[in-house]
């Protein structure tokens, strides 16, 4: 079986990816940090979010891919994969912003949680059934 839908999600998480990591490049720059945080709160921040990002994206694509190799419907693999990539960028928003948007944090994790745990339950299912 090919791969067709998981690419195009890895791509736009991998570009928010990017996209976090000159954040947390820009905040150091302005900071005059080289290395770690330097105890600016901002730098932190963007690192936090950044980390968060590199936390959840390769499990959500992992789980996406194998469940689109096993068969789920591309349709629903579209679904699932707008659903989590909307989680991740809304989470980024909340988290990133100062001050810090909650709701829209919150609904990112409930999104990328529930994508996971979805993902999660239809690979277990596919593979003992």
């Amino acid at each position: 079986m090919t791969v067709v839908a998981t690419p195009l999600y890895a791509g736009l998480l991998a570009l928010l990816f990017i996209y976090l990591t000159m954040q947390v490049v820009r905040a150091r720059t302005a900071h005059g940090v080289s290395v770690g945080d330097g105890g600016e709160k901002s730098v932190v921040k963007a690192m936090r979010v950044h980390s968060n990002c590199a936390e959840y994206v390769p499990i959500g694509i992992l789980l996406l891919g194998l469940a689109e190799l096993q068969g789920m419907p591309v349709w629903l693999v579209h679904i699932v994969g707008v659903v989590f990539t909307a989680g991740r960028v809304l989470h980024a928003y909340g988290f990133g912003s100062t001050p810090q948007v909650v709701p829209a944090r919150v609904w990112g994790m409930y999104l990328t949680v529930g994508s996971i745990l979805l993902l999660a339950l239809a690979n277990i299912g596919h593979a003992i059934l």
